[in-house]
């Protein structure tokens, strides 16, 4: 498993490929840890790159300002 960070739109586009290749894998093998870590990337990534104002908040209130 070398599931290096995700930085890029293109990163972002490899990671989702290779979860589609990985999605079913059996619980315990290394394709499940290996989509496991592609998960946490992606979330880390996408919250980061696209964050969602809950409710009743601004963005400039998320930034701080």
């Amino acid at each position: 498993m070398d599931v290096k960070a995700i930085e890029t739109e293109e990163d972002l586009t490899a990671a989702f490929q290779r979860l589609e290749q990985i999605f079913q894998a059996d619980d315990g093998t290394p394709e499940a840890s290996e989509m496991e870590a592609l998960v946490i990337q992606i979330e880390a990534f996408e919250s980061k790159c696209y964050p969602i104002a809950l409710k009743g908040q601004s963005k400039t209130s998320e930034a701080g300002g």
